[in-house]
């Protein structure tokens, strides 16, 4: 293959490099299993860079990109559209080259989506979603999207709580309401999918817990995390303990991956490669 078409079939990260990057692992790993000649490669892009790096790859011809913190809201303009759920929640994580124009979109929510598949339905569910940040945007906004009967938002910042309700009112189905998190927060009966959207639990905190009254998660519901190392957190050991079925922040993970590579090469790659491989990395 010569060395530009090579490069017209790039997809990249505007990320901060990491060695073992669990991301960059898994969607090598399934290139490589299904013998696509592809690459995914981690660059590092200051904000006052952005431009530049959208520019390159065009000039390259990327088959698209994903975009972490702090480029998710930056990028908007630089792109030449979005994506239904991209545009109500206003942030994009990966963008795809549709003919000549790049059109943004956010795989998070889908990917936590694709996770309760087997699990759960979230249509007509009622659900309690802890946090209020850009990964519990993607995840209420794609709930919504796919019939969730209400969504309660719980979070400490009253105002930023408030406008993610607000969102879910106005451009969904859904009903939000805003539960402000004051104190340990008990889980209201009734309540059939809880998410936790928050970084508590992530590593190094791994024994960190939520506050929340944990004798309020009761067996039938289903309980999500979207930490996804480690894929055990405190919070995933108490639900299980208390006889709920849990999700794990893997899915999430592996999911968005698996949607990211559908959109730039139109393959339909096998989850459980990318799974074994970030398995590896964090050691289950």
């Amino acid at each position: 293959m010569a060395a530009l078409d090579f490069l017209a079939q790039l997809t990249g990260s505007f990320a901060l490099a990491a060695a073992g990057n669990p991301t960059v692992a898994m969607i090598e790993a399934a290139y490589r299993h299904h013998n696509l000649h592809w690459r995914y490669i981690n660059c590092e892009v200051t904000p006052e860079h952005l431009g530049d790096a959208v520019r390159g790859a065009r000039a390259m011809g990327w088959a698209g990109f994903n975009c972490s913190l702090p480029h998710k809201v930056a990028v908007i303009p630089l792109l030449d559209g979005l994506g239904e759920s991209a545009a109500i929640m206003g942030a994009v994580n990966c963008a795809v080259r549709r003919g000549g124009a790049y059109i943004g979109e956010n795989t998070d929510g889908k990917g936590f989506l694709k996770s309760l598949d087997g699990v759960v339905s979230p249509n007509g569910k009622r659900v309690v979603l802890l946090g209020a940040g850009g990964a519990a945007r993607a995840v209420a906004v794609e709930l919504a999207l796919a019939g969730a009967h209400s969504i309660m938002v719980v979070n400490r910042d009253a105002r930023r709580g408030a406008d993610l309700v607000d969102l879910l009112n106005v451009h969904t189905p859904a009903r939000g309401d805003l539960q402000v998190w004051r104190g340990t927060q008990g889980i209201p009966e009734g309540t059939d999918i809880v998410v936790n959207c928050t970084s508590v639990g992530l590593f190094p905190d791994v024994d960190a817990r939520l506050d929340i009254d944990i004798r309020t998660l009761r067996p039938g519901m289903v309980v999500a995390d979207v930490v996804p190392s480690p894929p055990r957190t405190r919070l995933i050991r108490d639900a299980e303990a208390a006889g709920c079925t849990v999700i794990d922040g893997l899915g999430m993970l592996v999911n968005q991956g698996v949607i990211s590579i559908k959109y730039w090469t139109g393959v339909d790659v096998d989850a459980s490669v990318m799974r074994k491989k970030v398995g590896e990395i964090y050691g289950v």
